[in-house]
């Protein structure tokens, strides 16, 4: 009897455990039959290279752009941020639509159809201005750790960083490496939680949202070219043109001949919903952020903000500590997904420029150059940092290279989007393509305005 006893007190906790996991199993069980759940389980599936690209795009250096808006102009422009969505979707679903049918990345494309010094003058741009942005990234990234733990040092952060970084490039396989990317995004959402921490004036604010207002200043020109050409940028192209070839490999088609064949209604179908939710959420990010710096920092009179950490730390006694952790806590989440992107984005254009074997489905030694291209690109953004170049000016020539690559590429882009050679049925309709070219035509008077801006002295 005694035993009979014991044995019931020892096996309690374990019957305990049962019926936990028995309860909890049930519960899941109605969850993910409830057809709520369900919808939002399919959409989330949905989601892949186009919602990390348009997380991407809303790197530090975005961010220090979009608080520097905010601060210094308050809500006045505001409205570029619904403005440049569509012009921003409409450029990488073409992008993305060119990945999927022909099977190939964007500089594979412009290698078989365009003359080869157009290719190595865009991925010469594009690296060089890639590297600058790295630099710059890890810089910030670096400096909003510091901002919460100010006894870590600058320079060790900015390394640490890099071989993380590395390391999930290197060493994680694509299929661990997509989902990383894409949970990353939703780091993203600490910025919109961060407007709620600062009081909204709501007329003005809607207001601002959709009535577009110019004073054509110095200072405004330069913020709106800053916006476009960071919305709008070579690197996202090339990303997410790869990134949907990865994804074919990914699901089975590991040759060309099987990624060439026809694309379906419903593949394409997906990918819009993936690219037109990405780069929702990522204007959605931008909108926020200078909300969140008009309400706290323009209205109390600080709109000396020059990089992403002036931002967060310029908020602390404002809107609090919560807001100031989650300004702080985003930049580093953001850069962790978007230096990545950077350099792969410089890797896929150069080894498919020169032939090499590439992808991140690829194991290390499958392909020496391409992750050759990702460490040398890293190295040379972490040493930006040892050598004193201000990261301002760092990102005034990234911007500046932008601006004269970004309407080359755009050029391509839709005239590959349309040919019927290439694209099939799957080529622009008249909608796009008339779409593609005012985008073309838009960011050619960026990146004169931009050069413009530099070039004239401030009065």
């Amino acid at each position: 009897m005694p035993n009979k006893i014991i044995e019931k007190i020892v096996g309690a906790p374990a019957q305990g455990l049962e019926k936990t996991l028995e309860t909890t199993s049930e519960l899941a069980k109605k969850l993910t039959d409830n057809k709520p759940v369900k919808k939002a389980g399919a959409y989330w599936a949905t989601l892949g290279p186009g919602l990390t690209t348009g997380a991407a795009d809303d790197d530090p250096s975005g961010i220090a752009t979009y608080s520097q808006t905010g601060a210094s102009t308050g809500f006045s422009l505001l409205w570029l941020s619904a403005f440049s969505f569509p012009l921003m979707a409409v450029a990488q679903e073409m992008c993305a639509r060119i990945g999927l049918v022909t099977g190939r990345g964007l500089a594979g494309n412009i290698k078989r159809h365009y003359p080869a010094w157009v290719l190595y003058l865009c991925t010469g741009l594009l690296f060089v201005a890639n590297t600058f942005n790295i630099g710059a990234d890890l810089g910030a990234m670096a400096k909003a750790v510091e901002l919460l733990s100010p006894n870590l040092n600058f320079y060790w952060l900015v390394i640490g960083f890099t071989f993380l970084s590395l390391f999930l490039q290197i060493f994680t396989s694509y299929a661990q490496y997509a989902k990383y990317l894409k949970w990353l995004a939703l780091v993203l959402i600490a910025y919109v939680l961060s407007a709620f921490f600062v009081d909204l004036p709501g007329k003005s604010l809607l207001f601002h949202t959709f009535i577009p207002h110019i004073s054509f200043n110095r200072e405004e020109i330069f913020l709106i070219c800053g916006i476009l050409g960071t919305t709008i940028s070579p690197y996202l192209f090339f990303w997410q043109t790869s990134q949907e070839v990865e994804e074919e490999i990914l699901a089975g088609k590991t040759s060309q001949k099987l990624r060439e064949s026809e694309t379906s209604d419903k593949e394409i179908r997906k990918m819009r919903i993936d690219v037109w939710s990405g780069m929702f959420f990522s204007n959605l990010a931008m909108f926020f952020i200078i909300v969140t710096c008009a309400s706290a920092l323009y209205q109390n009179g600080i709109t000396d903000i020059k990089t992403a950490s002036d931002a967060a730390l310029a908020l602390k006694p404002i809107a609090g500590n919560f807001a100031f952790l989650l300004f702080s806590l985003g930049i580093i989440g953001v850069g962790l997904l978007a230096v990545p992107v950077l350099a792969g984005s410089t890797a896929y254009a150069m080894s498919e420029a020169f032939g090499w074997k590439q992808g991140l489905y690829k194991k290390l030694k499958q392909a020496y150059p391409f992750y050759g291209v990702i460490i040398i690109s890293m190295a040379l953004g972490m040493l930006l940092n040892f050598l004193g170049i201000d990261p301002i000016k760092g990102l005034i020539y990234a911007a500046v290279l932008n601006g004269l690559v970004a309407p080359v590429i755009l050029i391509l882009i839709v005239q590959i989007s349309d040919n019927k050679k290439i694209m099939g049925k799957r080529k622009n309709g008249k909608a796009s393509q008339a779409l593609g070219w005012i985008i073309t035509t838009l960011m050619i008077l960026v990146g004169v305005a931009t050069i413009a801006t530099l070039l004239v002295p401030a009065s």
